[in-house]
């Protein structure tokens, strides 16, 4: 019980950071803070895949309501939460038995949790960025955008898990 009440709980508090402080957070228009994403990064290994993707259209949905963006956030997440499978499978495959039930820097350590989320952060921000411009003339600036916001975002991913759980302890 208690995992889904902090999952709960994670879940409305990243999207009311995301929707009234982030929203018109920007860079130059080419690094935009994303870390409600934080919410599917952090979601149980055992999550059955159904409820990760139910999850995952769910918080973009949400973030698209407040947004007033036409499913682009709902696509970005779906989109990542294949990515999570993926990552996650080839991860536990090269002979890693680290992964526990929740993937935080505390569990995994730096190297593992930064691989990991960063997968998932440029997954998230290549999908956003393409759909959001959709242009093939834009291809450099879409990269741009990419890099820059996925730096951003994971800038803040990682900057939240110590604030929040600590250094690995081992």
């Amino acid at each position: 019980m208690s995992v889904i009440l902090s999952n709960f709980f994670r879940f409305f508090i990243l999207v009311g950071i995301q929707v009234l402080l982030l929203k018109n957070i920007a860079l130059y228009n080419w690094a935009v803070p994303y870390p409600y994403i934080l919410f599917i990064i952090l979601l149980p290994l055992d999550i059955p895949i159904f409820w990760l993707y139910l999850f995952s259209f769910i918080l973009g949905l949400t973030v698209d309501i407040f947004s007033n963006t036409p499913g682009i956030h709902t696509a970005a997440c779906v989109f990542m939460a294949l990515a999570r499978i993926m990552t996650l499978s080839f991860m536990n495959s090269r002979g890693s038995s680290e992964f526990e039930t929740l993937p935080s820097i505390r569990n995994i350590g730096f190297d593992r949790f930064l691989t990991y989320a960063g997968i998932l952060v440029v997954a998230h921000q290549l999908a956003l960025s393409t759909i959001e411009i959709f242009r093939f003339s834009e291809f450099f600036y879409i990269l741009l955008k990419v890099i820059g916001s996925s730096i951003f975002t994971l800038f803040l991913v990682i900057l939240s898990q110590y604030i929040f759980f600590g250094q690995r302890t081992k």
